[in-house]
């Protein structure tokens, strides 16, 4: 029997109840397939700076560090929502992206087709979409420097700034070119090149990297253009690659496509480290402790984790086939009509399992 170390993340807000779910159905699917887990929790974002003083503690890095993969519920709420602040619940979150260099962010999209009538788009838009975004993670405006507020003249003025360097950019585009290998060998680059610099230096090493995968076909497309082909025809996207910012703004347009951003997964990837896993739904404070949070997106996240991180593939297909069987049952959360709670729609996908 192999034992994995998860390191266990729970969070704020629904974090902690749409993670035991998902524990709940890693365990089921280890009994099945003979592995064991093994959970390290710790707290992030709002709960550990009640408890720390800060988002993130240095022994909760160390802990993720030496685990397998680590698993994530969500950070933030209102409670701790302070512009001003000098820690804020996210901050831990783009902490833990830095300390594990965790530098792609994976999120693939797919309409189910009895979820097509909770999606805002016509069924026919609908029709075949199967979407990969590849974001970049440790770059660009969220960590650039210099970052600052300060009057100015007597005006108050902020500063941020975007920065990339040629390595950050080839890595996680020469990744998204692998992932492309399986999938429709189509890759859409997006970028602001018609306005900013870092794009510029952006499309010229994607255009470089591109020369090495002949049989991939690239497409730039400036970041506005690829917000409307997201709601056009998102059927005609295979693999998306973008940096931090926009691949933050375009992921959460996609998520619309599915009805709920409760049913989406997401997968962060560095170089031989453990991979970071969560569902891409916040905190959802308003909804927490109701019973009623949908743990699809965090069960779907771990079956990501199965895949990437502990290259246990059939047991993903198991975890991703029980949740479409619930979906296909008919059973649904309140998030997408139905009345089931997070208990009840997490014992049915284990019952499929």
């Amino acid at each position: 029997m192999t034992q994995y170390r998860i390191a266990l993340l729970p969070g704020d807000g629904i974090g902690p109840e749409v993670t035991a779910a998902a524990v709940q159905v890693l365990n089921k699917i280890g009994n099945i397939s003979g592995h064991a887990f093994s959970f390290q929790q710790q707290l992030i974002g709002g709960c550990a700076m009640d408890t720390h003083g800060t988002a993130l503690t240095d022994e909760t890095i160390r802990i993720c560090q030496q685990s397998d993969a680590v698993l994530l519920g969500a950070v933030g709420g209102p409670k701790w929502d302070d512009p001003n602040a000098a820690i804020r619940p996210e901050q831990g979150l783009l902490k833990l992206r830095k300390a594990l260099d965790v530098f792609a962010n994976l999120r693939p999209v797919t309409i189910l087709p009895p979820l097509a009538a909770a999606s805002p788009l016509k069924p026919e838009k609908l029709i075949g979409i199967d979407l990969l975004v590849v974001r970049e993670l440790t770059g660009g405006i969220y960590f650039g420097e210099p970052k600052s507020r300060s009057v100015v003249d007597g005006v108050e003025t902020a500063v941020d700034t975007m920065r990339y360097n040629a390595n950050e950019i080839r890595r996680v585009v020469e990744l998204a070119f692998e992932l492309a290998k399986d999938r429709r060998r189509k890759i859409i680059s997006v970028d602001k090149a018609n306005v900013l610099e870092s794009s510029r230096l952006w499309r010229k090493i994607t255009t470089e990297v591109a020369v090495h995968h002949p049989d991939i076909t690239l497409e730039h497309m400036l970041v506005d253009t690829a917000a409307m082909r997201l709601i056009q025809s998102p059927a005609d996207i295979d693999v998306l690659v973008t940096g931090n910012m926009f691949g933050d703004i375009l992921t959460d347009e996609a998520s619309v496509l599915s009805g709920s951003m409760g049913m989406l997964p997401s997968a962060s990837l560095g170089k031989g480290g453990p991979g970071l896993y969560e569902p891409i739904h916040g905190s959802a404070p308003d909804i927490a402790g109701k019973g009623i949070a949908n743990p699809l997106g965090a069960i779907l996240s771990m079956a990501l984790m199965l895949r990437y991180s502990l290259n246990l593939t059939e047991e993903a297909a198991r975890v991703e086939a029980a949740v479409d069987k619930v979906i296909a049952d008919g059973h649904r959360t309140v998030d997408l009509g139905g009345k089931l709670g997070t208990v009840q729609i997490t014992d049915l996908v284990l019952s499929a399992l």
